[in-house]
């Protein structure tokens, strides 16, 4: 174990204790998630919020959406603070379009004018950007409320949510069974491993929503945070956000992370995929593809308080988006409303608009097929 690792949870223990003094509950680091009740739908659904805590991570995950509610992360001090975007009521994700920390799917990311066309047939999805289908439809899996099953072995804690999908939900052809595993290890890195089967042909493509902001949201914005992206191109959108086919370079543009760079920098530069998308909100082409095992592509960390986020996927792309239709009309769990740029996200995934582009990786699964996709996040603060 590195020395200001160690350093990190010893702090962190001690916070831990503090928090509980003032009437702060979590689970006990390493026991089987806690649940409570966080709210009813309006036809009386019962949602719940599972507790985890493994090493210094502490996360609350809601069985609506399977959202990431509170991710909780000590600093360099080993002083915690929630580092994700969200709300403290059920309304709030009920309402909002944003996805903050959901499950995304069917399908993540845009389908141009919610069309695609699958062994010969076309299928007409659900619209809900635009002219396009954006991630999974009007209702799609942040929606909707998941079973949930906690966990405690040798892997960590966690929590396993099923849901299946009809046949038909928001136009997509097939009935999806999906299961999708959260787990904190001892070392308190979150691990998400997604699984799905069909009984007929589909497109499935899963990611996780959630908003980071490692200074603490309500903070203020993430342009000072430092991030790395180990990708050389990136796919170009049209007006709507829909990749044009291209695989540019990012050498000599703004979209260039290979080396570690501020959010900010250069976010405001007159480019014109910029100014289309108000900022960040492209996939990045990861120069390692496709992999059997997640590897890294990311280190994204706040230079005030030494919360670093580095990811690892098996994934080929990643959605960089910079919060930037975030326009102050909503308000968080510390009371302070998100504005432009207060948040960010990085979702592992296959490229949008795969289904009508034959060159980008296929998000075809079949019957007798296994969808598997995994990422892992690890946290640590210096």
């Amino acid at each position: 174990m590195e020395t200001s690792r160690r350093t990190v949870l010893a702090s962190a223990a001690a916070a831990g204790l503090t928090a509980a003094a003032a009437g702060t509950s979590y689970a006990s680091s390493g026991r089987t998630p806690a649940k409570e009740l966080f709210g009813k739908l309006p036809d009386g659904t019962k949602v719940y919020r599972w507790t985890l805590a493994n090493g210094p991570t502490r996360m609350k995950v809601l069985s609506y959406g399977g959202i990431v509610q509170s991710l909780e992360l000590p600093d360099r001090h080993g002083q915690y603070t929630n580092v994700s975007l969200g709300f403290d009521n059920l309304d709030g994700y009920r309402t909002a379009t944003t996805f903050f920390g959901a499950l995304i799917g069917r399908y993540g990311n845009r389908i141009a004018k919610g069309r695609f066309t699958l062994d010969g047939k076309a299928h007409q999805l659900s619209v809900n950007d635009g002219e396009n289908s954006l991630h999974g439809g009007a209702k799609g899996f942040d929606k909707r409320v998941w079973d949930v099953e906690p966990f405690a072995d040798s892997s960590g804690v966690g929590l396993r949510l099923h849901y299946t999908s009809a046949d038909g939900e928001m136009g997509y052809p097939g009935t999806l069974r999906v299961t999708v595993t959260y787990t904190l290890d001892a070392r308190g890195d979150w691990r998400i491993d997604y699984a799905a089967t069909t009984d007929k042909a589909t497109v499935v493509n899963l990611t996780n929503h959630t908003y980071y902001n490692l200074a603490g949201e309500g903070s203020g914005d993430i342009y000072g945070h430092e991030l790395a992206l180990a990708a050389a191109r990136f796919t170009p959108t049209d007006a709507g956000l829909i990749p044009t086919g291209e695989l540019a370079r990012v050498a000599g543009t703004p979209f260039d992370f290979r080396r570690a760079k501020t959010v900010g920098r250069d976010i405001r530069a007159a480019h014109e995929q910029l100014v289309t998308a108000k900022g960040f909100d492209h996939n990045w082409v990861l120069d390692k593809g496709i992999t059997q095992r997640p590897e890294h592509f990311a280190t994204l960390r706040d230079p005030e308080s030494g919360r670093t986020l580095k990811i690892a996927t098996t994934e080929p792309g990643v959605q960089f988006y910079s919060g930037n239709f975030l326009d102050g009309t909503l308000t968080g769990p510390a009371g302070r409303t998100y504005r432009q740029g207060d948040g960010m996200c990085l979702e592992t995934q296959h490229f949008p608009d795969a289904p009508n582009q034959p060159s980008f990786p296929s998000t075809v699964l079949r019957p007798g097929e296994t969808y598997r996709s995994s990422t892992v996040h690890s946290f640590s603060a210096r």
